[in-house]
């Protein structure tokens, strides 16, 4: 597949456009443990200059902060940053939040001491790109630490079945990629020596199936405006396809929800 013939561009714009939809943080804020047993896994220490990619409301900057390291986030909506910056002045916590493209970062080389992303920068379009920045505003010797979900599990279904609704970009590789150790291996070669490869498992708990289903169809910002472009027919059996989802992960057995949902968790030192 060449990637170079593909209009990155465009797909960007569609998927900003998906995450300034809806209230992503009602989603995203549940996922804060990630970030903390990331940071945790990499070891952050204070005064570290640590950059969030994609990083959204700012889960793993504000984990890196609480550390007191130097903590920086980027992203490209708008809205996420904004969320961001309230939630770091709750806590009075000195975080920088800056808008850019994470195939595209606005930092020079070597600019950060350890890179984090926490289910972000597996969703930008250019996968060997954004690794390719990564790389380079990663400082020799520093880390990259990455946390992204397996095509296996939960959420690899869960975009599974959103694509039967909704084709992916053409051309476009599967953000759950970034969950196997291969495609790190591929995107990021000689550049980064993987010391630990972990696959862990967030659980997902809500009220019911159901419930699952229509809180992400509420905020979970691409499948919101999906769900807007789909007629009520189709909606109805798109919210049951949602729930089927959580069902099927679900190891509860008293009417809620209690799913795993696995992902990757990787730490490497940034050759020099």
């Amino acid at each position: 597949m060449t990637e170079t013939a593909v209009d990155f561009e465009s797909i960007k714009k569609a998927q900003r456009a998906g995450w300034e939809t809806g209230e992503y943080p009602r989603v995203g804020n549940t996922l804060q443990l990630i970030a903390e047993l990331l940071v945790e896994s990499a070891d952050v220490r204070a005064g570290q200059r640590v950059l969030d990619v994609a990083c959204g409301q700012g889960n793993a900057a504000i984990a890196a902060a609480r550390r007191f390291a130097e903590a920086t986030g980027v992203d490209y909506a708008a809205n996420l940053l904004a969320n961001g910056r309230e939630r770091a002045a709750v806590e009075h916590l000195p975080v920088t939040f800056t808008e850019g493209d994470a195939e595209r970062l606005p930092f020079p080389d070597g600019a950060f001491d350890l890179s984090l992303s926490t289910v972000g920068v597996m969703f930008a379009p250019d996968h060997q790109r954004a690794a390719d920045e990564l790389a380079r505003v990663t400082a020799p010797g520093g880390k990259i630490a990455l946390a992204c979900w397996t095509p296996e599990g939960m959420i690899g279904e869960m975009f599974r079945t959103v694509g039967r609704w909704a084709q992916p970009p053409a051309g476009v590789r599967p953000p759950t990629l970034w969950g196997t150790s291969a495609h790190l291996a591929e995107l990021f070669g000689d550049k980064v020596e993987w010391t630990a490869l972990t696959k862990k498992a967030y659980v997902f708990r809500y009220h019911s199936a159901e419930h699952f289903s229509e809180w992400f169809r509420q905020f979970y910002g691409p499948i919101t405006r999906l769900a807007g472009t789909l007629p009520p027919s189709d909606l109805d059996r798109f919210a049951k396809d949602l729930a089927e989802v959580a069902r099927g992960f679900n190891k509860a057995g008293d009417g809620t929800v209690a799913a795993p949902a696995e992902y990757l968790e990787a730490v490497g030192i940034r050759r020099a």
